[in-house]
């Protein structure tokens, strides 16, 4: 199911809270090379991630590459060296983040959700698209994975504050970035497919996964989570399975704007499929990272 033809690369944004490196390994197929980036600076989780990968003889290379998804600077120099090498690009998996911190702001000023968990991925992509476009052909599109949260479903984007300035939070904050990916979603799907484009972009929800996003709930509340979390939560590996899924299953193949929970096809918010949003937010999103809207 897993399997996908001929060869190609994959290019997966992580965070050390994240999932990996369990997506990583399980989106590896025969052929292909696969670029693993961790942010923040761990780059020794990076560094053994990949070893890890190397380690469980998965055929093809991974490679470690840092990037801070806290900087569009660091994001830009990345996309850089990506097309220095030359390289194809068939899979994009955008699942760097941070849960619930403090209120704080990234080094370009925006509040530190919004920033990580989306501007940041809004910014990588298109910055890639074009190298998407070209790697995808029918019968064999390059695919587009958001992570998104089920907590996008109490997400409310307000076009007027996006960076929760007249009152923070975290909850708010958090939820918010996490709807915004599937708005992102979807309007970005509708521009493909109205270009013709052999390129998918799904949304997906990896269910409540015990990692260390958790490490920033109240001390009392991780106390609690820790006996919960044995008998509710999902282990990384469970929880990067519907990524992998989306990935890289051939029942996927050329189909976009879902939203996915459990390899399944899920309703989301009511509000991610309002098209006027969707637009309003994607125009603001180019003006905060400097692009020129498509």
């Amino acid at each position: 199911m897993l399997s996908r033809p001929g060869s190609g690369l994959s290019l997966k944004s992580e965070s050390q809270t994240s999932i990996n490196p369990e997506s990583s390994s399980g989106s590896f197929w025969v052929g292909h090379q696969v670029v693993s980036k961790p942010t923040g600076n761990e780059r020794e989780e990076g560094a053994a991630a990949v070893r890890k990968i190397h380690e469980e003889g998965t055929e093809g290379t991974a490679e470690f590459v840092f990037v801070d998804m806290t900087s569009l600077k660091s994001v830009r120099h990345f996309v850089r060296l990506f097309r220095d090498r030359g390289l194809p690009l068939h899979v994009l998996v955008n699942n760097a983040g941070t849960m619930m911190v403090p209120e704080r702001q990234t080094e370009d000023g925006f509040e530190y959700h919004l920033g990580l968990n989306y501007l940041s991925h809004f910014l990588l992509t298109n910055l890639l698209l074009d190298l998407l476009k070209r790697s995808g052909k029918p019968g064999c599109c390059s695919r587009i994975i958001n992570m998104s949260s089920a907590t996008h479903y109490a997400g409310v984007v307000d076009m007027e504050d996006l960076n929760r300035r007249i009152q923070y939070s975290s909850h708010g904050a958090y939820s918010q970035s996490k709807l915004a990916l599937v708005l992102f979603t979807y309007y970005l799907q509708e521009q493909l497919t109205a270009s013709s484009c052999c390129v998918t972009v799904n949304a997906v929800d990896p269910g409540m996964v015990d990692t260390a996003l958790y490490d920033n709930l109240w001390t009392l509340v991780q106390l609690l989570k820790k006996p919960v979390a044995k008998i509710l939560f999902r282990t990384p590996a469970e929880g990067a399975s519907t990524a992998v899924y989306a990935a890289a299953a051939s029942e996927m193949e050329g189909v976009g704007g879902c939203y996915l929970y459990n390899g399944q096809k899920t309703q989301s918010a009511g509000v991610s499929y309002d098209s006027e949003l969707q637009a309003k937010l994607w125009k603001k999103s180019c003006q905060l990272v400097g692009l020129h809207e498509a």
